[in-house]
């Protein structure tokens, strides 16, 4: 047996001891043993409890893959997070105002993708077990909305009908104001037997809507979404964030950095999380590489009243960013690129030099990179905010607010 104290927890949430030794759900301060493998510690037992371990609100926590912090206590997990964040910006060389996390509650994720595969019984629906292919059944699951809790039965269902012995369907769950939004993906290939008793299957359950494998079974209902005052029916499966909090929050948060301007650019628009509540004071011009999202987004707007001028475009932003020329047009810039960050179009942003720049992220170290470009050009960072929407996991999102040095904060 080893024995190690923990100094630090790792970005995925790994308690780290100096070697480096890696021990799972254990917490810095901690005296652990067990069995060194390699660089890993087995077999963890915990000697010298932290103040800040508790007892995990979720029974299925120990064998489920879906949460990893959940023996940690709020206020760690919380500070942890702005830890990541302030670290990302300190190997950039920045700094700046970095505010108190803010967390979804419990019980808010209003959609999730469970896997489901049959059995010889029947069908069992959950997450996949830590580091593991099985499926672990999750009744109990205190990440997910109640609604989307008691839609498991129904994956279940759908893996009976439609999976292969051999593979599990991946079943992407969205709670809507109208009802579940169901995308299934990698079942069985759609003949008559199966469209039909899926067809079925919608009309029993009150289902919204249901794909099957990017192929629209039924829709019963069009699954909008609250945009602001605009209503968004979404792309089957399309991104839409986690948690109605978390929208609020980064909304909020976009809002407040974009100020009076009259004219906006969202970049990365997606379905309109930003574009359509800025338009209720600003023309917004919509830039996105889905054309079915820009539709969504378009849609939303024309059903709307109340909303200033938004335009749609759909571009693809890697390859071909909007260039200074293209952005000097705007007042204030939104962008919210994937995980992978937006170098080529920062470039242009840092080139064109717009007033004032909300830039939300869902990974620290490519916003740090990013940052750092705009701040080279002549940008302030004045402070970022980060937010967990992603409760008692490894992912952390912020929003960070900059503006050219000689603009008055």
């Amino acid at each position: 047996m080893t024995t190690v104290t923990i100094e630090r927890l790792g970005q995925q949430g790994d308690g780290i001891a100096p070697g480096p030794v890696f021990a799972p759900m254990t917490l810095p301060g901690e005296v652990v043993s067990g069995v060194l493998d390699g660089v890993h510690l087995t077999d963890v037992r915990i000697e010298t409890p932290s103040p800040d371990r508790v007892a995990p609100p979720c029974p299925h926590f120990r064998s489920c893959g879906g949460c990893q912090m959940q023996h940690a206590s709020d206020a760690l997990v919380a500070d942890w997070k702005r830890e990541i964040v302030q670290n990302a910006l300190k190997s950039a060389g920045l700094e700046t105002e970095i505010r108190p996390t803010v967390t979804s509650p419990s019980q808010s994720r209003r959609r999730a993708t469970f896997a489901a595969r049959r059995t010889k019984k029947g069908a069992m629906a959950g997450f996949h077990g830590r580091k593991s292919d099985t499926i672990i059944a999750v009744p109990n699951c205190m990440l997910v909305t109640p609604t989307l809790r008691a839609a498991l039965p129904l994956c279940e269902h759908l893996a009976v009908a439609g999976a292969s012995r051999k593979a599990a369907l991946s079943i992407t769950v969205t709670e809507s104001p109208e009802g579940l939004d169901i995308a299934v993906s990698g079942g069985k290939l759609l003949d008559g037997p199966l469209r039909m008793a899926l067809a079925g299957f919608c009309q029993q359950h009150r289902i919204a809507r249901l794909t099957w494998d990017d192929e629209q079974i039924g829709m019963r209902v069009p699954p909008a979404h609250p945009m602001g005052v605009a209503r968004v029916v979404p792309p089957a499966g399309a991104f839409l964030q986690a948690t109605a909090h978390g929208q609020q929050t980064l909304t909020e948060l976009v809002r407040g950095i974009i100020g009076p301007a009259k004219s906006v650019v969202d970049l990365f628009a997606g379905c309109g999380t930003f574009a359509l509540p800025l338009a209720e004071t600003a023309e917004v011009h919509a830039v996105e590489g889905d054309r079915d999202m820009m539709a969504a987004l378009d849609a939303g707007w024309r059903g709307a009243s109340g909303l200033k001028r938004v335009t749609t475009e759909t571009r693809d932003l890697f390859r071909r960013p909007l260039l200074p020329d293209e952005l000097s047009r705007f007042d204030a810039v939104v962008i919210d690129p994937p995980r992978a960050g937006a170098v080529a179009q920062v470039a242009e942003l840092a080139r064109a030099q717009a007033p004032v720049i909300a830039h939300v992220s869902c990974n620290p170290q490519t916003f740090a990179r990013d940052a750092e470009t705009l701040c080279n050009a002549g940008y302030v960072l004045d402070w970022v905010q980060p937010v967990d929407q992603f409760r008692w996991s490894a992912h952390v999102e912020l929003v960070g607010a900059f503006r050219l040095a000689h603009i008055a904060a």
